[in-house]
């Protein structure tokens, strides 16, 4: 038992669940059983320490400057890495001090984010009494934070007047829709990494099956009860008073959520500074049947969004954008208000070109803002970041006064808060290079004249070569060696070569420091001087370039908030100039909104068949259901008739203008809908034990249990997969 073996013991022990990553000089060493499982993930050669010994201990490991890659490795196979580096002196006699620094898990990974349009949720679901669930989450890598509270058979609590919201239905004014339920429909939207189970879950049997079959990947995490009244204090340094939940329960939630993230990323985090609450008032609801049924960002064979509604309408070039828009079609909204205020502004896009172009070429040069922000607060930003982060913020007067004369009523707000940081780009401009190193470690950040000691000592390093070289021939000319040459090595730094034939010219006032087969190396007063003089200058200007940047970076820190904010109005910018961008490509039209309960579509087009349709014209065809004589359509025809299409294509128009897109139709009038309902095709559930009949029925019971008035439903056969009398009579006692 070593002192260094007891530290990583030490260390361990802190850290049970994760697979630790122990800093031994170049590289991340990973012992005993976190060995075993490393060597075999990671497919890294098996060694050990104490060969000789019985009881020889499994070792392997990494290189430190490639570790990034090993652990998103790990994360990807649903396992916790825990990083213990060196935080004291290695040059320093005795053992080194290490300590945990993070712990990376599948919902809190930075080092190497997702995909432009995706997101990385962590989730942790709250059961604080029978019959109310209380859901928060965040994303880590942009700062999003938010929290929904399902009452007993209710959706979202209020978090301001704590009552709960009653969809209402004709049939049964009572009834409300299921927490349960409705919760899972969240879980398959936001698609989390990893799910926090904050105490026992009644429901904990069905939320397994859900996710082995629709998010496999996910990893849950059970956590310890802790002290309440302490975890609470995290709301106070993120959120502002009136920003917190009001609800005990969701309070308690959020505040535990945060707790996680500091234990495990432990930064302060202060660019998770807004709290958002999920509230299926303001949205149409779209379930998880519908949302895979619909392949509205993924689609049924892959799950990538390839021939999607998403990937049809995404003409967005900032990656703020992307998600942005796969949250609208996602989340489409209720109000009549809220949806022609985005068609107002889609509308002034398309038929404005240059206003268009100009905004969406600005548009390009802005980066992922949300995740440079995180990777400022919490310290890991590399210089190029800063870099980008410069360019993006010297777009925004271009941005600002292109909103500033548009006529829309989001863009002219949009373009009252934008910001324009114009100190802050100066700053970075005159601080950092324009192609900066990509690490910290090495110097090669900070542009020549920005501080007068980082000069001086560059200028020593840069003319040591010179200076090496007179120092050379001078001793050549006093000694009389002419093959005399100075090197340098890691081992002995600075040394005179000489050949063993000249050995007898070495000056008594040499030091030997190493023997050669043909030569001899010393070293005189002189080079230990010049050895001094030069190290000591790369190494001083070396740290003043991190002192700088980390100077830099702290300005930075105290813009955080406004930055976040002004980047949340560009994303919004940049959807909107996407629907136009689509509307413009396709020939779309803006749909009118109604109020009388009516979708009434002249020459109609499926959006995603008419865009994969090479030889082919689509079809155009017109609908209309209303409250009066078209509250029901049956649509009949032989195999390949288009019905199914048809049908999907009324839903996914709808959905497109609640979301604020213009349409492929003719002439389009639509009265919002709260839900859409889709039962489209089946087959046996083998995992859950289910036949194609089973699977078909469950939908169907949730639809009719569900639906009001004021819902789109969808039934694409209905009382399959039993006898034809019975199929018909089911499909009979449904309409």
């Amino acid at each position: 038992m070593t002192p260094m073996l007891s530290q990583y013991l030490a260390a361990k022990k802190e850290n049970p669940d994760a697979i630790l990553f122990f800093r031994l000089g170049d590289f991340y060493e990973m012992f005993m059983e976190d060995a075993e499982v490393g060597s075999r993930e990671l497919n890294l050669t098996l060694t050990s320490r104490n060969k000789k010994s019985n009881d020889a201990m499994p070792m392997c490991g990494v290189p430190y400057h490639a570790a990034d890659g090993y652990i998103n490795k790990l994360i990807a196979k649903g396992y916790k890495v825990a990083i213990c580096e060196q935080i004291g002196d290695p040059k320093a006699k005795g053992l080194t001090k290490r300590e945990v620094i993070k712990v990376v898990t599948p919902g809190t990974i930075i080092a190497d984010t997702p995909e432009k349009d995706d997101s990385n949720y962590l989730l942790l679901l709250f059961e604080p009494q029978a019959g109310k669930v209380v859901i928060a989450g965040a994303d880590v890598s942009t700062g999003e934070c938010f929290y929904a509270i399902y009452g007993k058979e209710g959706t979202a609590v209020g978090a301001k007047n704590k009552r709960s919201i009653v969809i209402k239905r004709d049939h049964a004014p009572s009834e409300t829709v299921d927490g349960v339920d409705n919760l899972f429909n969240e879980v398959y939207r936001l698609a989390p990494a990893e799910i926090l189970l904050m105490g026992e879950l009644s429901f904990r049997e069905k939320l397994n099956e859900f996710i082995n079959l629709r998010h496999t990947h996910t990893l849950f995490t059970v956590l310890p009860p802790v002290d309440s009244s302490a975890v609470l204090t995290r709301l106070d340094t993120h959120f502002q008073a009136e920003n917190r939940p009001q609800d005990a329960d969701a309070a308690l939630a959020v505040a535990r959520l945060l707790d996680y993230l500091h234990l495990t990323v432990r930064a302060d985090l202060s660019h998770i500074n807004k709290l958002m609450r999920h509230d299926t008032r303001q949205n149409l609801v779209i379930d998880a049947y519908t949302l895979r049924n619909l392949e509205i960002t993924q689609n049924l064979r892959d799950g990538t969004k390839k021939n999607t509604l998403y990937d049809v309408l995404d003409f967005t070039v900032t990656a703020m954008g992307a998600r942005l828009l796969k949250k609208w079609l996602q989340e489409p909204l209720l109000s009549g208000v809220a949806i022609n205020e985005r068609l107002d502004c889609v509308e002034e896009l398309t038929g404005n070109y240059a206003l268009r172009t100009e905004l969406r070429e600005a548009l390009k040069d802005i980066h992922d803002l949300p995740r440079i922000l995180t990777r400022i607060d919490i310290g890991t930003v590399p210089p190029r970041d800063l870099v980008s982060l410069k360019i993006s913020l010297s777009r925004l007067p271009v941005i600002k006064k292109l909103l500033k004369g548009a006529k829309s009523k989001i863009f002219k707000r949009a373009a009252e808060k934008i910001g324009r940081f114009g100190e802050l780009t100066e700053l970075i401009e005159r601080a950092v290079l324009d192609e900066p190193a990509a690490t910290l470690t090495d110097g090669g950040i900070i542009k020549k004249g920005y501080d007068k000691n980082l000069d001086e000592y560059r200028l020593i390093a840069t003319d040591s070569k010179l200076l090496l070289q007179e120092m050379e021939e001078k001793e050549r000319e006093k000694t009389g060696i002419k093959s005399l040459k100075i090197s340098y090595n890691r081992v002995f730094g600075y040394y005179l070569e000489v050949r063993n034939t000249y050995k007898d010219k070495v000056p008594k006032t040499w030091t030997r420091k190493q023997t050669l087969v043909d030569a001899e190396r010393y070293v005189n007063e002189a080079l230990k001087e010049f050895e001094t003089k030069i190290l000591g200058a790369q190494e001083k200007s070396t740290r003043l370039e991190y002192e700088i940047f980390c100077n830099v970076r702290d300005r930075i820190k105290k813009e955080l908030h406004a930055i976040a904010e002004t980047a949340q109005l560009v994303a919004v910018a940049d959807v909107l100039g996407s629907f136009a961008e689509a509307a413009a490509a396709y020939n779309y039209v803006r749909p009118i909104i109604e109020k009388n309960g009516a979708i009434n579509i002249r020459d109609g087009r499926h959006p995603l068949v008419e865009r994969v349709l090479t030889n082919d014209i689509f079809v155009p065809n017109d609908t209309n259901l209303n409250h009066t004589d078209a509250e029901i359509i049956i649509v009949t025809g032989p195999n390949m008739a288009g019905k199914s299409t048809y049908m999907r294509q009324v839903a996914l128009m709808t959905l497109m203008a609640q979301a604020g897109s213009f349409l492929p139709a003719e002439y389009a009038a639509i009265c919002p809908v709260d839900r859409i309902f889709t039962r489209i095709g089946a087959g046996d559930d083998l995992v859950s034990g289910q036949s194609t009949f089973m699977v078909e029925m469950n939908e169907v019971a949730q639809i009719l249990k569900y639906a009001t008035k004021n819902s789109l439903v969808i039934l694409d056969e209905v009382g399959r997969g039993t006898g034809t009398f019975d199929g018909l009579s089911i499909a009979r006692a449904v309409v």
